[in-house]
Parts: structure tokens; sequence; C-alpha cells
């Protein structure tokens, strides 16, 4: 065995092209080459070869960096402009956001559609957006993810209690397919499915894309909540969210922790998320609510002096729900985002003094730094394409990769020389 668990020079090899993509991939495309070099211990001429293979097989491009002024110019590897991407969608209860993510992070939206709130008015137009943008991209996308605002069990089974959605079969209504990858699943976030569409729980996939880029990077045990209509909340240890044994942990907003009977449309009474959201927003106002509606107009709410008193109520339901984490979890940072982001910027004295009347004494010492996410409405969209490209990320499917290029390439020969010969 040579090392790393590579049993040849071949594996070896295809574990270190790896590590330098998952290294460009998470430094977010920032760091040179030498750095590179210097951060993952590679000797100077290995590091050369693999990022010039990487680049001959279209999966880096190599720019000067841009704070270099004289000598030889200094070059940070990126993505290739012919490199692989990532479909990521962000599927809200009253909207669904399409976008396109490379090597790195970057995202560009394709698409953004309001929908009806029906798993038909939903993921029938989202397929074929998808099937469009698959058609035009072809063999440079490398998987799918779906990031939805609901538990998701085996098979892409989807629940989405506000919207009245029961086991919604996602991969049949979205009938999205391409050649050698035509499986669809449930993504249990940190898994090595190799699935080609991949469908998860908002709240877990935006605590992953904490984990990676934002303030849980590097954290032991954190907390990540995300409110939009209602909350959802995942404990994240050592950078992955906890999934729980069917993959449907993320739901901490269903919870009794405040001390509320109130039957929730879940099914439980007493449920953590009916005081905390747009849907506890809109009905302390006396407004309608449910199945989607309101967005806009409960983020309106939160800079009204009429709906102070509303606004006030749900920041202290919030505060005192993550007490009761912080007092049985130990987290050392509690992440915001969503709606929850937005209360604290409003109204963060309520908030955290919810916090601290509800901690234990010994908890008050040293409480854990409780701070709004820098991505409060982007994690589940950026946590969607992570879940795809930790797929990507492996020798295999590097293989696939290079596999499907040279099939790409040998069909354009074929066309061209098709082409010739009519002419």
């Amino acid at each position: 065995m040579i090392a790393n668990g590579a049993r040849t020079s071949g594996e070896l090899r295809a574990h270190n092209r790896v590590r330098v993509l998952r290294a460009v991939h998470d430094c977010g495309a920032t760091w040179t080459r030498s750095r590179l070099t210097r951060e993952l211990e590679l000797a100077r001429g290995t590091a050369s070869v693999l990022v010039g293979g990487l680049v001959e097989d279209e999966l880096l491009h190599e720019v000067p960096a841009p704070e270099h002024v004289r000598g030889r110019p200094t070059l940070v590897p990126g993505p290739h402009p012919r490199g692989p991407i990532v479909l990521a969608v962000d599927v809200r209860e009253d909207a669904w956001e399409l976008a396109a993510c490379e090597l790195g992070g970057r995202i560009t939206v394709l698409s953004v559609q309001e929908h009806d709130g029906t798993p038909e008015g939903v993921f029938l137009p989202l397929g074929g957006a998808i099937r469009d943008h698959l058609a035009r991209c072809g063999s440079r996308v490398v998987g799918v993810g779906l990031a939805v605002a609901g538990p998701v069990r085996e098979g892409g089974l989807v629940d989405i209690a506000h919207l009245r959605w029961r086991s919604v079969d996602v991969p049949a209504l979205l009938a999205v397919e391409r050649p050698g990858a035509v499986r669809v699943a449930t993504v249990r976030v940190g898994g090595e499915s190799p699935e080609f569409v991949r469908v998860g729980n908002d709240t877990a996939l935006a605590a992953l894309a904490e984990a990676r880029r934002g303030l849980l990077r590097g954290v032991e045990v954190g907390l990540h909540l995300h409110v939009d209509f209602d909350l959802g909340g995942v404990l994240v240890v050592d950078g992955k969210p906890l999934g729980g044994a069917s993959g449907m942990g993320a739901e901490f907003g269903h919870m009794p922790l405040t001390g509320g009977d109130a039957p929730c449309m879940c099914g439980a009474s007493g449920c953590w998320g009916m005081e905390v959201g747009a849907n506890a927003l809109l009905r302390h106002m006396g407004l309608a609510y449910g199945g989607g509606r309101g967005r806009a107009q409960a983020a309106h709410l939160l800079a009204e002096a009429a709906a102070v008193e509303a606004v006030v109520a749900n920041a202290r339901a919030l505060g005192r729900g993550i007490a009761a984490l912080v007092n049985a979890h130990d987290p050392e940072v509690v992440v915001l985002s969503g709606l929850a982001a937005d209360l604290h910027d409003r109204v963060a004295p309520v908030l955290l003094r919810a916090v601290e009347d509800g901690l234990m004494t010994i908890r008050r010492d040293r409480p854990p730094l409780i701070a709004p996410s820098a991505m409060p409405w982007r994690g589940p969209l950026l946590g969607a394409m992570e879940s795809v490209f930790d797929a990507f990320l492996t020798p295999e499917g590097l293989s696939t990769w290079l596999s499907a290029q040279s099939s790409a390439r040998h069909a354009r020969a074929h066309s061209v020389i098709d082409t010739t010969r009519e002419g």
C-alpha cells in the first residue's frame, strides 16, 4: 500500500487529483497554485503535474492572481469555462429558484418562478426548466441538487404540512433523467450515493453550506436554525448535519420547546414552529397565512411600527427555543438564517435576552455565539450544490466525468465529419 489507502501509483494520483479539486472548491477558487501546494503538502513538481492534468481534462483553468504586480505571474486554479457544473434548486413554499453552480461555489441564477403550492404546479414546470438547461449544458452537468422545505424520505418522498403535501414523489414528477445516471434518491447529507438527482431538506442543506462556507466551518458542535414560513433546525457535529436514522432529523421546529399547545398541521401539538416564522407573524396580526402565502407581507411587518408586538413575540419564542437546545446540546455556535437572521437584525436585544433567561446558570458564563448567517437566504441553494459536488469529487466521479467528456468530444467530431460530407 502506497499511502492514504491507495494500492497503486494510479490510485494515489486519482486520490491527489480529488484533493486538489476539493481544495479549489472549498477555498472558493482563491488560493494560488503555490498555496495549494503548501496546504496539501505536495511536492512542487507533483502539484504542477496534477494541476496541469486537471487543466488538460477541462476541470480547472488557471488565471493570474489579481494582486500580482511584477515578475512571473502567480496563477490561481479555478473552474474551467467548459468544466463541471451543478444545477441547484431551492424549492420554497411559494416559489423555486434554479441556479448553475461552478467548482469553487460561484452561482448563476437561471430562473425564479412562483408556484401555486401544488406538487404538480411545482415540479412539472421545474422539471421542464431543468431538462432545458440539461439540453444546453450537456455532459457538463454532473448532477442536480434540490432543497425542499420539508422532511424527505427514502426515494425522494416529500412531506410539507403547510402545503398539505403527503408522500409527494418528487422524482416521478420531475422526470429528469440523464444517460448513465438515471436513478433519483434522497440525499443524506454527507452520504456517498452517486445519484444524478439528489433531494434534501432545506434546513439540513443550509447547515451543510454553513459548515463548508460559513460560521460553522471548523466548529465541532453547532446548531443551525433556518426560519421561513416556519422553523427548521439541525445539530451539526464535525461539519456534518445529523440527519437521524431515516434522514429526517432537521425538524427542531416540531419540538414542544416553548410551552404552547396549539395543534400543528404536522399532526403534533405545541410545535415551536407555530410561534416562529412568517406564518406566526401573519397569524399574530390577524392576517391570512398558510399555503405559502404572505412572504413579502411578513417581511414588511418586520419594519412596521404597528407590528412590533408580533415581531417581539416571534423573537422571544425563537430565543426560548434556542435556550432549550443550548441546554441540551451545548453547542459552540448557533447560526440563524432566513427570517431568523432578519429577526436578529431587527430585535437582537429581545432575542438574546430571551436566550439568556432560558439558559441554565452554568451556561450563562460561557454562552455560545449566536449570530446571523452571512448567507441568510442562500444556504439551501448552496447546500444543494455541495451535496452534488460531494458525490462528484471522488475518484469515481472524476472517472465518470472523463468518460462523458470523451464521448461528447467523439460525438462532436462525428457531427463535424458528417456535416463536411453533406457539404
